[in-house]
Formats: C-alpha cells, structure tokens, sequence
C-alpha cells in the first residue's frame, strides 16, 4: 500500500473505552490522519457485510468469523487485525488467497490466562461454586462443601508454552508436583520451574487436576475424548481455557456422569459463540451437529460440579490494554509497509 494512501478501517467487538483509546493511539502513532476507523460493538456478520465493503482493513475478535465469503464481500480487504493470538476464527488460505494480510497479537496475557486457570480450579478445589448454589437456594450443607488442599496435589499441564509455564509456576508456588506434556520439551525450563516433562498417558494416570494450553489445530481437535479421558485417575479435574475444540463435549458430558471427572473448569466449549450469544441462533440456519453439541454443552453447563466462564481468561484490564497496544502497532507497521506478527 502506498505510503500516502488513507485507509478505511472498521473495528468490531470494542468497547466505548476501547474505541476511545484505539482511537488517541492513531493520533499518538501519527497516523490519525491516514486512517478513517469505524467503531462497532457488534462482531462482522454477513448482514454488515454490504455496510462494510469499503473496508481496507478490518479489525476483530473471535466474534468474527473471517471466511471466505467474508473476504468475497469485502474486495477492497488488504488487512486483518485479530485483537487475539488464537486465529482459528478466520481462514488463513482463503486471506492467503485473496492477498490479505493476517496479523495477530502473540503475546498479550499469558499470566492472565494462566491466573484465570486457578479461579477455575479453586473454585471447584474448594466447592466454591457449589457453596454459591447452596446460598441461592438457602442451603448450608457444609459437608457437601468439603474440598482438597492443592498442596501436594498433582497439576498435568497439556501444552507448556508461555501461558502453561505461568500456570506452572504458579502451580509450584501452591507446592503441586507439576507433570506437562509438550510437543517441544526445554529441559532447560523444567530444571529451573521444577517440573516433569512426561508423556500423555502418564500425564493423565497420575495428574489430580488436568489443564489444556494448547492452540486449536487439526492436531489438538477433540485431543480430550472419550479415550483419553478414560485414561485419566478417576475423581480428577479437567481445565480448559484453550479452545473448545480441544474437548469432545460429548465425551466430557460423559466422563462427568459416570464420574470419571470430579468436575471441569471451562472458560471455553464448542459452540460457546451461541451459548455466549444468543442471538446468533435466530440469525443463521445451524447444523444438525451443531444443534447437538449445543444441547451438550447445556446439559454440562448446568451441572453443579462444572465451573463456565463465557471465554474472559484473558480478559483483565491490563491485558486488554496490551491487545490494543499491539494491534495498534500492527497497523502501524502495516502502513508503514512493514507489516509485523504476520499469519499468513
């Protein structure tokens, strides 16, 4: 793009505050006046589409499904700012394709994913959430209430990359034995933070409470299914604060009944963009896969002993205010036709 060109942009799924400081950042990088930015609180949809074909870049959240169809009802589209380091939500070929540039944010809230993980688990390792539904209902059964000290505890960590090494080293400061399963060991990292690099089925015989954080990729689908989790102690915790693809819900729907798992933590789960919003049913006709999975994932959210938070891990005041700084950052190299933290 040339470097005196004026752009149109539309930034989706921002807050009143968001838009405001995205928009003194155009002015502190010096590029307000090359830049016309739309604001929306709503993600892109195929009903905005016509609005929004003037675009030249477009920035978004998971919200947004960038597809195909987007980018064919967008022709002016040369940029994508994903406010996210998951980019499972748009189609890289397609962009690829279509000349686009895909830029997303690497690091962002690795201790503040890895801070929410605990919520999760102490919030089930203490009956926290049971004890909340206990006072609604104006019962008080302390016995029911009854948790475990996580000391001495065994943690399995699927995927020890930055979020995974924050998790554990929180997890040693709470004196678990830490065991984790990655496709690249550093036995570098483990000889400073403590822990074990293991193989999968040890990882889940011997770990107490289980947590993924691990990206979405054809690899990792449904790496939790009904076989893996029957390999798992019984009365263990899962943790998920990955990608609700990780996760077979039906064979998690399954491993809570037969009570395999003690309970689950999840601050994703397949189909959460329709749980999440419901509107969304009423917009688009869903398959019939899809309809499944969402009467899943309600028998499971209902359950007393599961723990759904509308995918938030990451979502703390500072580490929303470093999303907008890079993507800020990422516009700004883009125009300064050095595009930085490219996907594509």
């Amino acid at each position: 793009m040339n470097a005196m060109d004026t752009i149109y942009a539309g930034f989706f799924e921002v807050d009143d505050w968001q838009a405001q400081y995205l928009r003194e950042g155009t002015y502190r990088l010096g590029i307000a006046d090359r830049v016309q930015v739309d604001f929306l609180p709503h993600p892109l949809n195929p009903e905005g589409y016509e609005a929004c074909a003037r675009y030249d870049a477009i920035g978004v959240f998971i919200g947004t499904k960038v597809s195909r169809t987007t980018l064919e009802a967008l022709p002016r589209l040369r940029l994508v700012l994903t406010m996210s380091t998951g980019y499972d939500h748009i189609d890289i070929e397609a962009c690829r394709e279509h000349g686009v540039v895909v830029c997303n944010v690497p690091h962002y809230g690795e201790n503040t994913v890895a801070e929410h993980t605990f919520a999760l688990i102490l919030s089930l390792s203490r009956k926290l959430h049971a004890a909340y539904f206990q006072s609604l209902r104006g019962e008080y059964q302390v016995r029911a209430l009854r948790g475990f000290d996580l000391y001495g505890k065994t943690l399995g960590v699927v995927g020890a990359g930055s979020i995974g090494l924050h998790v554990i080293r929180i997890a040693r400061g709470f004196g678990m034995k830490v065991l984790a399963y990655d496709s690249r060991p550093q036995q570098l990292l483990a000889d400073v933070l403590g822990f074990t690099y293991t193989d999968m089925d040890t990882l889940l015989r011997e770990s107490d409470i289980v947590t993924l954080h691990v990206p979405a990729t054809p690899a990792t689908y449904h790496l939790i299914n009904r076989e893996t989790l029957s390999k798992m102690k019984r009365g263990a915790l899962l943790i998920n604060t990955a990608r609700g693809s990780v996760v077979d819900t039906e064979a998690l729907l399954w491993a809570l009944e037969e009570g395999i798992l003690a309970g689950a933590g999840l601050d994703v789960i397949e189909g959460e963009e329709y749980i999440t919003e419901e509107s969304a049913l009423l917009r688009m006709p869903l398959a019939e896969q899809t309809l499944k999975q969402l009467v899943q994932a309600q028998v499971v959210l209902r359950r007393e002993n599961v723990v759904f938070t509308p995918h938030i891990a990451f979502n703390s005041q500072e580490a929303v205010g470093r999303i907008l700084d890079t993507t800020l950052q990422n516009l700004y190299a883009f125009l300064q036709g050095n595009p930085q933290n490219v996907v594509t």
